[in-house]
Parts: structure tokens; C-alpha cells; sequence
């Protein structure tokens, strides 16, 4: 049975807009309407410093601080997650720029900010991801590597070390200093960790497309995915014989990657290719409706994925989730949204939008930097 993880307790100081802010919850979902600019995203922000990364919106942390506050911005927020209750505190002490963030658990300093995994996960929808199917490649690859990392976390290190090797190497290329030495060292890290990269990619869409084949029918349409520029076709084969075949072409492909000034072969190449099953029509040739549809389809396929895999539903960030559906879609999203168990975060500017939520949630309405009941 899936259990249910949820936010008690959220308390922001000196974080965007708010000076100070404590918003009290019960194990509900959380409805946050106010105008536009009021300061309800930056809530759900503030939420998703409670997994690794940067956050929803990718911020450098220096920018997060409150614009004319002295020290630097925190979070804390106490939760029932998957080990039972934790208090969790994140930010900065100040607001220089390539600051790492700091994190306590329970009041003692974390060894790195992917134990938040051990305690929650959280999934997000932003009107900034409405562009994923028509967005660079790099937009979908880092889409794709979040969906990896609520089922594995070990995945967001390994492509940060993937990161650093592959930037020695093509420092090493266009300085022109071909140590076969150096380089040799180099690409062994690089293809062990580019394989068990792509391995977990795999791996997670394939878990995904069963999921999303013995789901019921809802409204929203069937996602098709597939990846694209990195070992096509060569599933099932044994990593050590994939390490090997990228191991050669890093090797036998030094000079090419040195006049382009980049390596390019690798997982970083990486697309994910989506199609609407229903219509048999690759995602970036759908309407902007359609489109929004299956993004949506997408994150809740996931959402069960990650409940069903952990044994806990995920705190789920939906932003303006409720402005370009209808009503029947509206009330059939929540009722899905329900169904999965967990704490929802939802934001709009109208809160007759969310009448079909009925007490299942808790409303607050958002004015400048201050929430209000």
C-alpha cells in the first residue's frame, strides 16, 4: 500500500519575496491562488529545495535571497516523509555567487543534499516546461534525468561526475595535449559512467511505458517514449561490451571531437522522443493543447511510477495547472491527482478553479509576500 508523504509544517525567511513566511498544513493538498506575481510560485519553490538540485526554477542560489536582505535565504519545513517525521532547513549563509547550499536534517548537517531522496521526492509542473516537446534537446534530457532521479539518486551524481570528466577531457583536446596517458583515465571514467547513465535512463522509460500500458483510460492522452543519440538499438546488450564499444569511440574519436571543440558522442547527446499514442503524432507536431495534455499525462504516469516503485506517494508541484483546462478536465486532474495518494501544491489566480476539490484541500490566498487564510 502506498503511504502517504506530506509537508506539516513550511517556514521561508528572506526567500524571494518573503521576509517571513509560515504556512501551517494538515495532510491535504495545498491550494495557493493570489494575482499573478503575488508570490505563490515562489512557494512551490521553495517546496522543491526539498529535493537535490536547483530547484524549479533552475535559480543560481544567490538570486533566491530577498532582494535587500543582509544574510542569505532558508527553508525549513517539517515533514511525515518515508522515514517517519524530519525537520529539514536548506539555504545559504550569503548571497555570493557559486555558493553551495547547506542542509540539516533533524537539526544535524547532511553529508550531501541527496539524502533528501531517503525522506521525499518531489515532482513538478511549470508553465515554463509547456515548451518541453518544441525546447532543445537539453531541455528534454534534463526533464528526463529528473524522472530518473526520484527512482534512483545516485543518477544526479553520477551524471555531475559524467559532467566533470567529459569538461577534463575536452580541456585536455583544445589544449591540444593528447597524453594517451591522461586521456585513457579520463574515458574509462567517462564510458563507465556514461553507460550506467544510460542504462538507468533506459531502464526508468521502460518501467514508465508499462505503467502508462496497463493504466485505465483518462482524459488525458497515452505518452509513446523512446531515447535518441546515444547506443540506438543496442539495448539488452552486456554493459561490459557497451563500456568497451564507448571506450573506442572516445578513443578513436579524439582528434574529430578536438576540431569541434566538443565530445560529441556520449549520453549528454541524449534526446527523449515522445509521441501521442492516441493520434500516432510525434509531440512536437501537436497543438499547444495537446501538447500541455500529454506533459500532463506524462507527470502523473510518473508520479504512480515513483509512488508505486518507493512505496510512497511523492509531493507533487503543480503551477497554474488549472488555467487552460476545462471543467471536466479540471475536476478529472484532481480526482487523479487525489488518487495517487500523496500532497498536491497547486497554484492559480482564480480559486473558483478549484471548487472541485472540495475540502480534500487546504486554501490560502497569496498578497505580495504574505499568505492569508
Amino acid at each position: 500500500m502506498v503511504q502517504k508523504t506530506s509537508l506539516n509544517r513550511l517556514k521561508l525567511t528572506d526567500f524571494r519575496n518573503y521576509a517571513q513566511a509560515t504556512l501551517s498544513l494538515d495532510t491535504r493538498h495545498v491550494v495557493l491562488t493570489g494575482d499573478n506575481g503575488s508570490g505563490k510560485t515562489n512557494l512551490l519553490e521553495a517546496v522543491s529545495f526539498l529535493s537535490p538540485g536547483r530547484g524549479l526554477r533552475r535559480a543560481v542560489l544567490a538570486d533566491v535571497t530577498r532582494v535587500g536582505a543582509i544574510g542569505g535565504f532558508s527553508v525549513f519545513a517539517d515533514i511525515d516523509g518515508r522515514e517517519g517525521e524530519v525537520s529539514i532547513g536548506t539555504g545559504i549563509d550569503g548571497g555570493e555567487e557559486g555558493v553551495s547550499r547547506r542542509l540539516r536534517l533533524n537539526g544535524t548537517p547532511a553529508k550531501s543534499v541527496e539524502e533528501l531522496t531517503d525522506h521525499l521526492n518531489v515532482l513538478w509542473l511549470t508553465p515554463a516546461m509547456d515548451g518541453l516537446f518544441t525546447g532543445g534537446a537539453s531541455d528534454r534530457r534534463r526533464f528526463l534525468d529528473r524522472l530518473v532521479l526520484s527512482l534512483d539518486p545516485a543518477h544526479g551524481r553520477r551524471a555531475a561526475d559524467y559532467e566533470r570528466a567529459m569538461r577534463s577531457r575536452n580541456k585536455l583536446l583544445s589544449e591540444g595535449r593528447f597524453d594517451p596517458t591522461w586521456l585513457s583515465g579520463i574515458e574509462v571514467q567517462m564510458a563507465e559512467l556514461g553507460i550506467a547513465m544510460a542504462a538507468a535512463r533506459t531502464e526508468m522509460l521502460g518501467l514508465l511505458t508499462a505503467l502508462i500500458a496497463r493504466s485505465a483510460e483518462t482524459p488525458f492522452p497515452s505518452p509513446d517514449l523512446a531515447l535518441s543519440g546515444f547506443l540506438d538499438e543496442r539495448a539488452g546488450r552486456p554493459f561490459a561490451e557497451l563500456e568497451e564499444e564507448f571506450l573506442a569511440t572516445l578513443r578513436d574519436s579524439r582528434h574529430r571531437d578536438a576540431a569541434a571543440g566538443r565530445t560529441l558522442t556520449g549520453p549528454h547527446r541524449v534526446d527523449l522522443l515522445v509521441r501521442h499514442r492516441e493520434k500516432d503524432m510525434d509531440a512536437e507536431r501537436c497543438s499547444t493543447g495537446e501538447q500541455k495534455a500529454l506533459l500532463v499525462g506524462l507527470v502523473l504516469a510518473h508520479a504512480r511510477l515513483t509512488a508505486d516503485m518507493t512505496g510512497h506517494a511523492p509531493v507533487m508541484l503543480l503551477d497554474e495547472i488549472a488555467a487552460h483546462l476545462d471543467e471536466g478536465r479540471r475536476a478529472a486532474l484532481f480526482t487523479l491527482v487525489d488518487g495517487l495518494g500523496g500532497q498536491a501544491f497547486m497554484t492559480g489566480t482564480d480559486r473558483a478553479m478549484f471548487s472541485a476539490l472540495g475540502n480534500r484541500a487546504q486554501f490560502f490566498t497569496i498578497s505580495q509576500g504574505k499568505i492569508l487564510i
